[in-house]
């Protein structure tokens, strides 16, 4: 089909060498399906598990500089502009199939006689102009204008004149808006006369109409430009667009474009035109809008894309179906919203439901209120993540027969690797396992990592859905490994759920316009990566970490604590802290936050873990848990308790009695049994607090 297509525009060309062009330019061509823009037929609306509504689907636009830009339905723009348009830039639009044989003609004529190929190209081109050969924007070549020819055909064979018009009136540029361009009717209606697309008379329509060959230069002069707009009027009423008496109406119509002080007489003529203010064209354009789940629609709209859904599937007005929660969204923007970060900081944070793996929220940046960054620091920043990989290294121990009572020597290795605690000092003491963890104390773990062997734990971490760095030895035992936020809270679901990991996933299913079914996800299958109890047991831990020592004896994630919620959780801090790291769970939600500087250089010396991202995961998860019954972590059977060294430890019930091993080969007791057995520990069931209002 190609082929023809080709052979048409060949035909129209006229040169000898017409099939070296195909041959060098034709083979090659972008797809028309791939234009998402033309998909404004509809929305494509995104709902929550509770089917409540968390956003819609936009396409976007290729090129490098931001845009300021409303997507719309062309029934959201005037008729006055889509009329002016058509006159003034493509007059024979609703007869030609694409290309405007005329017009290309007049095209070559000009580039053979003024070397300028500029000139002659139909909406349809401009289309293709300004969306799929974007990267030839601005060449004057003989190959932009042959593909801006063949793709023009093959738009017209794909779709109707109104979703090209409305396509072309969409990414039509208008002019510099400051940090952002002015593109397309909706901004630029806004920012020329403060109105929307749909609200703009004849006389305005046909002054937009009269910058588009050349925005910036003809705002600064009204007067000089001022003719073109009787003459548009006056081809508008040839083409039957108007009548003589709205185009003479329109004519005495006073305008006023942002920044001008226009005097006008009555009969349309001017009076006086000075440009004032020209930064009120500037001032005009509005911020980019914040937008609820920005980050969390943009990853359904990959995984949609990566499952073979997209053009009009995606874009074409269909409704999508996520295991999204709107509640713990919306939590975990206010969290964003109220973050305080060293300077220059950023963050990123993924919440799942552990019984699935679905997500139920994602931020990618440090909100600020308005639009963010399109970079999504909760699934693509992949960073060290710290002690926060302990409790995964800790829970293998288990797996293998450890106790959480059995002891670990803190005290310096022998060796070339030499790590150190985080501050520095080692004691020569026997620790618990379970007092290792509660401090985050790096001799006793990479012991730990000895004993248990480096091909063990790489194994366990690709199960958990990491990747281990090749090489990493001993210093993977605390936290050399990249993860994302996402990842790192996948990681932690299986904790909760008795040992099950799921890979996250977002979307459920996708229907088009008319219900029928696009896509549908089978349902997640979770991998067994521990039995029930070691779960139990490595959730027991990290309960321990956020429960057993109050700010005064140490505890690194006390800041974790949700009133009458069970909750567990490590922090991370990596080398010169340059990321800092808190992933937790509560029997509802697993979640990963993790804060740092995207080009990965140090934060200042006081960051803390504990203090910075560890409060930003709570109130996220307490916001998103907020009205809902408390729930306990499900407990296996063939668990019973007991206190040692003070602190109430999960055994496996064979093993309650055992005397603690010193797991350095000596055999020697780390001792402390009080000589009784506890019940569970539980946190006081106290309420949690409505969310505040939604403030983005």
């Amino acid at each position: 089909m190609r082929f023809f297509t080709g052979l048409g525009v060949l035909l129209l060309l006229g040169t000898a060498g017409a099939g070296g062009l195909w041959w060098t330019w034709g083979r090659e061509l972008p797809s028309v399906q791939t234009l998402d823009v033309l998909e404004l037929s509809g929305q494509t609306r995104v709902y929550d598990r509770k089917g409540e509504l968390v956003g819609t689907l936009t396409p976007s636009l290729g090129g490098g500089r931001g845009v300021n830009r409303d997507l719309l339905a062309l029934n959201d723009i005037s008729p006055w502009l889509r009329k002016a348009i058509v006159t003034s830039e493509d007059r024979r639009f609703f007869e030609h199939r694409g290309v405007d044989y005329r017009g290309i003609v007049r095209g070559l004529l000009k580039g053979v006689l003024f070397n300028d190929l500029e000139g002659g190209s139909s909406i349809t081109q401009q289309v293709v102009k300004n969306t799929l050969l974007h990267d030839l924007e601005g060449a004057r070549t003989l190959e932009r204008k042959f593909k801006e020819a063949v793709l023009a055909y093959q738009l017209e064979r794909n779709f109707s004149k109104e979703q090209i018009l409305a396509a072309y009136l969409n990414v039509i540029y208008w002019g510099d808006g400051g940090q952002r361009d002015i593109v397309g009717a909706g901004t630029a209606a806004r920012a020329y006369f403060k109105k929307d697309a749909a609200d703009l008379n004849l006389a305005e329509s046909v002054y937009l109409t009269t910058i588009v060959p050349a925005p910036n230069r003809r705002y600064k002069d009204f007067a000089a430009y001022r003719p073109l707009m009787k003459s548009i009027l006056d081809r508008m009423v040839e083409d039957g667009a108007v009548t003589r008496a709205e185009a003479d109406a329109a004519w005495k119509t006073p305008i006023y474009p942002a920044g001008w002080r226009i005097g006008w007489n009555e009969d349309g003529t001017l009076r006086s035109a000075v440009l004032e203010r020209p930064e009120r064209l500037q001032e005009n354009m509005p911020p980019p809008p914040a937008q609820t789940a920005f980050h969390s629609l943009q990853a359904v709209e990959q995984e949609l894309k990566r499952a073979g859904v997209t053009g009009k599937a995606l874009y074409g007005g269909g409704k999508i179906f996520t295991g999204m929660d709107l509640q713990a969204q919306r939590a975990a923007e206010r969290a964003s919203l109220n973050a305080q970060l060293p300077e220059g900081a950023t963050l990123g944070m993924a919440f799942l439901n552990p019984k699935n793996g679905e997500v139920l929220a994602l931020v990618g940046q440090k909100l600020t209120g308005g639009r963010p960054a399109d970079w999504n620091n909760a699934t693509q920043a992949k960073r060290q993540v710290g002690s926060s990989i302990k409790p995964l290294l800790y829970t293998l121990a288990l797996e293998q027969g450890w106790k959480q009572s059995d002891t670990v020597l803190d005290a310096p290795l022998t060796g070339s690797y030499q790590p150190k605690n985080y501050n520095g000092y080692w004691t020569g003491e026997y620790k618990t396992m379970r007092y290792s963890l509660d401090h985050s104390l790096n001799l006793p773990t990479v012991r730990i990592a000895q004993e248990l062997g480096l091909p063990a734990f790489e194994a366990k971490l690709r199960e958990l859905g990491l990747t281990p760095p090749p090489d990493a030895g001993l210093s993977l035992s605390i936290g050399t490994l990249e993860a994302s936020p996402l990842q790192m809270a996948a990681a932690y679901v299986p904790f909760v759920n008795g040992g099950l990991y799921y890979a996250p996933t977002l979307v459920r299913r996708m229907e088009g316009p008319k219900g029928e079914v696009l896509y549908s996800r089978p349902a997640p299958q979770g991998k067994r990566v521990w039995d029930v109890r070691t779960a139990w047991l490595g959730l027991d831990m990290i309960r321990g970490v956020v429960n057993d020592l109050t700010p005064a004896q140490g505890g690194l994630a006390t800041r974790a604590q949700i009133p009458g919620w069970d909750v567990g959780g490590k922090t991370g801090t990596t080398n010169d802290v340059k990321d800092l790291w808190f992933a937790g769970v509560t029997p509802l939600i697993a979640g990963a936050v993790w804060v740092g500087k995207e080009n990965g250089e140090p934060l200042p010396g006081w960051a803390y873990s504990g203090e910075i991202p560890t409060p930003v995961w709570q109130q996220a998860v307490a916001g998103a848990l907020a009205g809902q019954p408390r729930v306990p972590f499900a407990e296996p059977s063939g668990i019973t308790y007991r206190v040692v060294r003070q602190v109430n430890m999960a055994f496996r019930e064979e093993e309650v009695d055992q005397p603690p091993v010193a797991r350095d080969g000596s055999g020697r007791s780390g001792g402390g049994f009080f000589g009784r057995r506890t019940p569970a520990p539980a946190p006081a069931p106290e309420p949690v607090p409505a969310p505040a209002p939604d403030p983005v």
